[in-house]
């Protein structure tokens, strides 16, 4: 077993509960670790063994770019995508900042976290 991450990936999208959120929207962060047996990929050298950095990165794009209410939809979204294009992956970890969310105060960004 390993573990494959694409950290940071950045986004500008219109999601939110608020109407003004996703009329202005705002930038976001996506974090994905995927826990994946690569013992082939270790031994063999080949990309069949292991997941496709860019085929991740589309799939999170993809999902980044329907607007949603909720940090926790889009995570589990991710997940469930994630889970069905690469069959060899057993555990996903989802991280989505926020950047400036809209409250009353300061605040650099609100994070949600999801595993499945």
């Amino acid at each position: 077993m390993g573990k494959v991450s694409l950290e940071g990936m950045e986004f500008y999208a219109r999601h939110g509960y608020y109407e003004e959120e996703r009329v202005i929207g705002n930038k976001y962060s996506v974090d994905v670790t995927l826990d994946v047996d690569f013992s082939e990929a270790a031994s063999d050298d080949k990309l069949e063994g292991t997941v496709n950095y860019e085929k991740v990165y589309e799939i999170v794009q993809n999902v980044m770019s329907i607007d949603a209410n909720l940090l926790e939809h889009l995570a589990g979204k991710m997940i469930k995508a994630l889970k069905e294009n690469f069959p060899q992956i057993n555990h996903v970890e989802v991280r989505i900042s926020k950047y400036n969310p809209p409250i009353k105060g300061l605040c650099q960004k609100a994070t949600v976290e999801l595993e499945g």
